[in-house]
């Protein structure tokens, strides 16, 4: 018997699994461990068992009591920065409370802890440090990430959620404050049903070049010029080799790297590792199920649409290459289905001669004499001479979509699929009232950031949010549930068709293109139990599960209380 319990036996020894734990916990340190501090809902046989008597309020709360004072407090919050930052604290007081309240008020916290009000929370991360969670890696302490693992407390971690910060939500590189971007997701994870005792995030700090935050007398940081090149190779597979050996079956969630570094990564590991690349991976699931809902409202085949993707950076490629596959799924070559593509990025559209072009956009670059007798290569002159029927923002290019270019797009398609994609808001390259305007009602739109309901014409046009927390929560539960060894193509896509099956557009011409937000649980789990069977299918579970819904139900975390009682 631990020494831990000697003193309590919680009910979730089975997921939890108090072994990690080599010092008693009651008293003082019980309420200030996040995971099991109950705040006034301790009973009063549990405070007098455990030491608690006089640290906490006479008056003995049920849960829903708390939940009612929690949004009373979160309400008098005027700023969405204040509010987080009040969540933030409950957070690291008393998780099953917390998860509790996000969970009954979804609407109202997603947009705060996630997109698209963690993008101020990322920038001024120093500024308001309070209390750390998670592991920060640095690279002058490389050589400790062995010790830096075994010092996180709970050994059965099965989720990771890591980044470096340097590409963050269209921000760019934001530093140690990427750390918020990996709590966020992973906070997402656990509301649908991960358990939060088998999660990490990790923030993978190589330094910074953003030159305000090197000035920033607060910043936490290492200030320090970002490191590139070879330096950065050694560190990541520095940091993987780790991983492996500490948690060879953890499933190793990847967001908001640089450009030049997410898919190399990716690539050069997926095979060692059960790894998964939301920028890339994510964002072109949740794209894909969303253009598939619009596809078929359109009534044309997918395989016959012509798509221009505005943004070819990490997300904008990522979308490219889900979008192609499907394609290639419906019976068209590799060759001809890259072929209904035009991408573009800063320097306009990608060409074969493009000075720019990395390795993974030489793929869709087009060839010269196609364009050569076009004035320009900009947008405006790609819808007009490709006449596109899908038109996709991933360049944070606030206002990219003008008047002009919805108009043009909209004479020569009877009902134009356009997704401005970028967020936070502010960088939206069309806000969906004025797409509406400019097509005449007719666009098919799913955005980034949330919008809600527009109105146009007497009528409450619902608006797809192309939020990848409607795919990626599923997808993780799908790879724990069957304990994948590795995300293959086919589970991307089975995530794609799952999430666009459940989109109100397919019984409802009036009907978004994607589930809203507040349903995320059982989307997710909907969402996993197609993952979990296509990973079976493709032979990478590490074992066959009869009943797969009974096995994802199996791991569904829920935010309850648990009594706690001493050992007799």
């Amino acid at each position: 018997m631990t020494k831990m319990t000697k003193h309590f036996t919680h009910h979730l020894d089975k997921d939890t699994g108090h072994e990690w734990l080599n010092t008693p916990l009651n008293g003082k340190s019980l309420v200030s461990h996040a995971l099991l501090n109950k705040d006034t809902a301790f009973s009063l046989e549990e405070r007098e068992a455990l030491k608690l008597t006089g640290l906490l309020p006479v008056r003995v709360e049920n849960l829903n009591e708390q939940l009612n004072r929690i949004h009373y407090q979160f309400q008098r919050f005027p700023s969405d920065l204040q509010k987080f930052i009040f969540l933030n604290s409950l957070y690291h007081r008393n998780e099953v409370l917390f998860y509790k309240f996000f969970q009954e008020h979804l609407e109202e916290c997603l947009p705060v802890l996630y997109t698209p009000g963690i993008g101020s929370a990322v920038k001024v991360f120093s500024d308001e440090y309070r209390q750390p969670k998670g592991l920060y890696i640095s690279y002058p302490e490389q050589h400790l990430i062995n010790e830096m693992l075994d010092n996180w407390i709970y050994p059965d971690v099965e989720l990771i959620v890591v980044t470096d910060g340097e590409g963050v939500l269209g921000l760019g590189d934001q530093g140690i404050g990427g750390m918020n971007i990996s709590i966020a997701k992973m906070m997402v994870y656990c509301l649908c049903g991960v358990n939060p005792y088998k999660t990490l995030p990790i923030m993978l700090d190589v330094g910074t070049n953003n030159a305000s935050l090197l000035k920033n007398e607060y910043y936490v940081g290492w200030q320090n010029n970002r490191i590139s090149g070879k330096e950065y190779d050694q560190f990541i597979k520095h940091f993987i080799d780790a991983i492996h050996k500490k948690f060879p079956n953890a499933f190793l969630h990847w967001e908001d790297l640089g450009r030049d570094n997410a898919r190399r990564i990716l690539e050069k590991y997926q095979s060692q590792h059960c790894m998964f690349n939301d920028d890339m991976q994510g964002t072109g699931a949740v794209t894909l199920a969303a253009l598939l809902a619009a596809v078929g409202a359109t009534k044309v085949p997918f395989s016959n649409q012509r798509i221009v993707i505005f943004g070819a950076g990490t997300a904008g490629i990522g979308i490219a290459d889900q979008l192609c596959a499907a394609m290639v799924r419906q019976g068209l070559a590799l060759k001809e289905a890259r072929k209904r593509f035009w991408l573009i990025d800063k320097y306009g559209l990608l060409l074969e001669d493009s000075a720019s072009l990395t390795d993974f956009q030489k793929p869709y670059a087009r060839n010269n004499k196609e364009v050569e007798e076009w004035a320009t290569h900009d947008l405006m002159n790609v819808v007009k001479n490709i006449k596109p029927t899908i038109l996709v923002g991933c360049s944070t290019q606030r206002g990219a979509f003008n008047a002009e270019i919805v108009s043009e797009m909209s004479q020569h398609v009877a009902r134009p699929i356009i997704f401005p994609l970028s967020n936070p808001t502010d960088k939206c390259e069309a806000l969906p009232e004025n797409v509406l305007q400019w097509s005449e009602g007719r666009a098919l739109i799913a955005t980034g950031s949330p919008f809600g309901e527009v109105e146009f014409r007497d009528k409450k046009i619902k608006i797809a949010q192309c939020n990848n927390a409607l795919v990626f929560p599923g997808i993780g539960l799908g790879v724990l549930a069957v304990k994948a060894t590795r995300v293959t193509d086919n589970m991307l896509f089975a995530a794609s068709e799952a999430l666009s099956k459940l989109a109100p557009v397919r019984s409802d011409p009036e009907g978004s293109l994607l589930p809203n937000l507040s349903n995320i649980r059982s989307v997710s789990r909907l969402v996993a139990i197609d993952v979990a069977k296509t990973a079976i299918k493709d032979k990478v579970a590490s074992f066959d599960v009869i009943g797969v819904e009974e096995a994802i139900d199996h791991i569904l975390w829920k935010a309850e209380y648990k009594e706690i009682r001493p050992e007799k």
